[in-house]
Parts: C-alpha cells; structure tokens; sequence
C-alpha cells in the first residue's frame, strides 16, 4: 500500500546494489574476515596516506558539537590552488554520486531528458529515473562511449549529457581530443542549452599522456560540470568527499539543491591533506599500473577476454558470471557482478595488492578448471 504514495518513476527504480561487504560474506559463509579480500568496489588498496592518518587521529580527538564549515572554505581554497581556479567555480559534495544527484536535481524534471551511453555508471540512469526525466541511452561501441551517437541522441528536451571518462564499469576512455570535439559540437547546435557532465572519478589512474586539460575547457565551456572523487585514487572512500567544477551560474544552480553541511568535518580536513599528498598519490599510481598489467596478463593466460583498462578495476568475461562469482565467493574472493549493467557474462575486479591480485587469478582458474 505505501508504494502507491511514491510516483511510478519512483516505484519503478531499482535500488543500488553496493559492492557485498567483507563481513557479510563472512556471516553467509562462515569465514574468517580476516582470510577474505574484497575486489569489488575500486577502493585503494593502500587505504589512505599515514599524513591523512595522522591528522585525523590528531582531530578526532578535538571534535566537538558544532556544525562543519557549510562552504568548506579551506577545502575550497586548496582545490581552487590545485586547479588555478576561483574558488567559487567549485561545489563540494559527499562524494562525487552527490554531485551527479545535484546536477540532475538542479536540471531534470519530467519534461526533459538526460542523455548517457550503454554500460556506463548506474547512478546515470538511477538519478534520471529519480527526476522523472526520459532516459536516452546510446549503445555502447567496444563497450564504451560512442560520442558521434551520443551528439545524435540529443533531443530538444535535453538538458544533460553524462559522460564516464574512464568509464565505470568498463574502465575504457575517449581521448581528449574526441571529448573536446564533443563539447564543441554541443554548443555549435545546442548552445549552452544542453549540460555536459564530465565525471572523471578515475583520473588519477590514468597515464600522464592520456589525461585531458578538462579543467581548462571549464573555463570555455559555460555548460561543463566536471566531477572529481577524493575516494578512488586518494583512498577516502569511507569519508565520502568529491568536487565539481563549473562556472559560476551552473555553480549556483548545484549549490542552490545541495544539502547544507554536506561534507562533514572530517573529510574536508582529509581530503585537503591528500590534495598535498603527491607522494601518495604517485605510489598509489604506480601500484596500480603495475597492478593492472598483473590481472591482465593473469586472464589473457586463462584465455579470458578482457576490456583494456585505464582506471583501477579490469573487466573480465566468464561466461557464467553468477556460477563463477558464487564460487569466488566461497574461496574469500569478492569481485562485482556487473549483469545489472547489460553484461551478464562479465565480472568488474578492483585491482589490489600483488598477493590479494595473484589470489584472485588462482582462486578464478580453480573455478574456472573445477
């Protein structure tokens, strides 16, 4: 009776399924928590950095009644250092899903339509779905952006394009050059009607050469979000902590739905610690360079096909993925069904450390051969 007070688009989402926790899988199946690794949700195998540690044993202990700084001035000011950017181009969110959240809240309704490729991030199509709005969702080509098709869907009540890049679950990217040949062709047919956004939570993972001057199209682009997370690379998932960038007006549209004291004490003292932490961020990089060339060479040695790719997590085919996740499953290995996403035959595997990575493949061929 209590679901015919929701709207029927509302009724009609599918909650999100987060990655399965490592202590409920050691209750379903009766294992130590210590003896299971979880590779299923793109967090940072090194955790955080000791400097963001430290300093937050060092505030823990100073914590008291009042509120968080609402516009996060210091965090606020760090971003805008890193970025060579005005601080008041930039919104704070709790992490990186609640600035997609408020860009649909700010420009979605029932009478418009939000634009999004095939096997890109569910909250896409989840925050859409929560607005009302029409969804037009592009085909993939090679499991990522298809850009040309994309510029196509754009409908006269399009107000916002997302796009994944690295794409999540797939881990592809578009270069550059195609993103900003994309940009460019929405505003010669759709002035700055139609908003872009440009999620980039797996930036960080991406080689030097590969990565964008996105910040810099910012400052071209009055209709560009771009969205950054402080919980992949820097390691703060647990604090829940992300930015966008985007001009002033589009800025104050986000600010004007977001939650007051959205980003809590803590984590905006942490993230502006891992903004600092190069160091961190350069061994995290290299881990998972090295990480990535590991799983994926284990599959190609298992005559598995997988997707090339350039964030923390490959995407491996199967076959059987449910059969085969189950069974990794009770060996203490968590990966990410991804069947929710249209791709029933494949698995989403985080990369970890090099013994957590060498358990998975051996854990994947004894399934595998059994």
């Amino acid at each position: 009776m209590t679901n015919t007070l929701a709207p029927a688009h509302i009724r009609a989402i599918a909650p999100y399924q987060a990655g399965k926790p490592i202590e409920e899988l050691a209750r379903e199946y009766g294992l130590d928590p210590d003896g299971i690794i979880k590779l299923a949700s793109n967090e940072n195998p090194l955790g955080c950095s000791d400097r963001v540690r430290a300093a937050l044993s060092e505030a823990a202990g100073a914590l008291h009644g009042r509120y968080p700084d609402a516009n996060g001035f210091d965090l606020k000011a760090a971003l805008a250092a890193h970025h060579d950017m005005p601080a008041d181009w930039i919104t704070l969110g709790n992490g990186s899903n609640d600035l997609l959240e408020l860009a649909s809240l700010a420009l979605l309704d029932e009478g418009t339509s939000a634009v999004y490729a095939q096997h890109a991030f569910v909250v896409y199509r989840l925050c859409t779905q929560a607005r009302g709005a029409r969804h037009l969702m592009v085909p993939a080509r090679d499991y990522g952006h298809d850009l040309d098709a994309m510029l196509a869907a754009i409908a006269d009540d399009t107000r916002l394009v997302f796009i994944a890049n690295p794409n999540n679950p797939t881990g592809t990217h578009q270069p550059g050059d195609r993103v900003l040949a994309f940009l460019e062709s929405v505003r010669e047919r759709h002035g700055d009607r139609v908003v872009v956004l440009l999620d980039e939570a797996y930036d960080e993972y991406l080689d030097p050469e590969a990565r964008s001057d996105s910040v810099r199209w910012v400052r071209e682009f009055p209709n560009l979000i771009v969205t950054r997370t402080f919980s992949k690379a820097y390691g703060l998932a647990g604090l829940r902590v992300g930015y966008a960038l985007a001009q002033p007006a589009l800025t104050d549209l986000l600010n004007r739905v977001r939650q007051p004291f959205n980003v809590n004490v803590l984590a905006q003292l942490a993230a502006r610690i891992a903004l600092a932490d190069t160091d961190f961020l350069a061994r995290t990089y290299a881990l998972n360079r090295a990480g990535r060339a590991q799983l994926q060479e284990g599959f190609a040695a298992l005559g598995l096909d997988f997707v090339p790719s350039y964030t923390n997590f490959v995407l491996v085919r199967v076959g059987d993925a449910a059969r085969v996740n189950g069974e990794l499953l009770r060996r203490g290995v968590i990966v990410r069904p991804v069947a929710g996403d249209g791709l029933p035959e494949h698995l989403r595997v985080s990369i970890g450390l090099p013994e957590e990575n060498a358990r998975l493949l051996d854990a994947l061929k004894a399934v595998l051969q059994a």
